[in-house]
């Protein structure tokens, strides 16, 4: 994802497999839509894909129009969207395309059971990602190393994850906001009615969550972080895209959540490496890039300093030594 706001038009590519949720394909390309229209410029260019073109079948009988996936410029970023049984998705041409793009460096995504097809095409492996929850338990019992997460949505450095129905959304607010800033992520959202938008960490099932009341500002800050744990925002960048100067968000940050912006950033990707680090098989250098230190020796001092002990340290107490490396 990229840091600052854009200008150029970003190619997005929808792989769209046979039975998928009209709703999670229009909570998705809606909004993308709507930033053009708001913002008077072509920012998004959108194109449904399947593996020979033609008709798609929804799962309510809406019939989409695609393109050959071989055809046309190369994406900026691919999603599969997916419903019904993903784990019966077994088109190997399909697969081996996902895997190119990836060897390629084009950035992938899935909404709803679209992940467990990323996760079949072995496209997935050291990303964190989450997916629609009756999937979930499903996709976990074919790996242990899959880093998933029950959240609505997850952004890890080029992989873009959500759990489908209405969480595209909220993906897309992110992503916008990334791109263009929160103004025009809120002007996107309050376009549907969408007033309630809802941060990654969110459930994907009722469970009774209330509001914080924060700032905008400070909600939208928090929110870019927990996008951007693996590939960390400057404080210019976070003010920029919240719409207040660094010195506002400052100290508006520390009157809402009474710490610093940047340390409790810091803090948050400490946290995730932790988590990391307890719950997962990755090694410790890809735990500090997947929390977005970009040297090891940086990641051991922060994590020392936080927590009191090497991340090394952390996996001997848990009997995993032979993963330090």
């Amino acid at each position: 994802m990229q840091a600052e706001t854009q200008t150029e038009t970003r190619r997005y590519g929808f792989f769209l497999v046979e039975g998928f949720a009209l709703m999670s394909a229009a909570s998705a390309v809606e909004p993308l839509r709507a930033a053009n229209l708001l913002s008077g410029a072509d920012l998004y260019d959108l194109r449904f894909l399947s593996r020979d073109g033609g008709p798609v079948r929804a799962s309510c009988g809406a019939i989409f129009e695609t393109d050959l996936i071989a055809v046309g410029p190369m994406p900026d970023l691919v999603f599969v969207i997916a419903g019904g049984n993903p784990f019966a998705f077994e088109d190997r041409a399909v697969l081996g395309w996902l895997r190119r793009l990836s060897a390629e460096g084009v950035p992938l995504g899935g909404i709803s059971g679209g992940a467990a097809v990323l996760a079949q095409a072995g496209v997935m492996q050291n990303r964190r990602f989450t997916v629609h929850w009756e999937h979930f338990d499903a996709l976990r019992a074919r790996s242990d190393d899959f880093l998933m997460e029950r959240r609505l949505f997850v952004i890890d450095r080029d992989r873009y994850t959500c759990a489908g129905g209405v969480a595209p959304l909220d993906l897309m607010h992110a992503l916008i906001r990334s791109d263009h800033g929160a103004q025009l992520a809120t002007q996107v959202s309050d376009w549907y009615i969408h007033t309630g938008i809802r941060d990654a960490d969110a459930p994907q099932r009722s469970d009774g969550a209330v509001p914080d009341g924060l700032h905008r500002a400070v909600a939208a800050a928090l929110a870019l972080m927990e996008a951007h744990l693996a590939d960390p925002l400057s404080m210019e960048q976070l003010a920029q895209l919240t719409g207040l100067s660094p010195r506002s968000l400052q100290r508006q940050f520390g009157d809402d959540i009474g710490q610093p912006l940047m340390r409790h950033y810091m803090i948050r990707r400490l946290e995730k490496a932790d988590e990391l680090l307890r719950q997962t098989r990755l090694p410790v250098g890809e735990v500090a890039l997947a929390t977005g230190f970009i040297s090891q020796a940086h990641f051991a001092k922060s994590y020392r300093a936080q927590f009191g002990g090497s991340p090394r340290d952390r996996r001997a107490q848990l009997g995993l030594r032979h993963l330090s490396g």
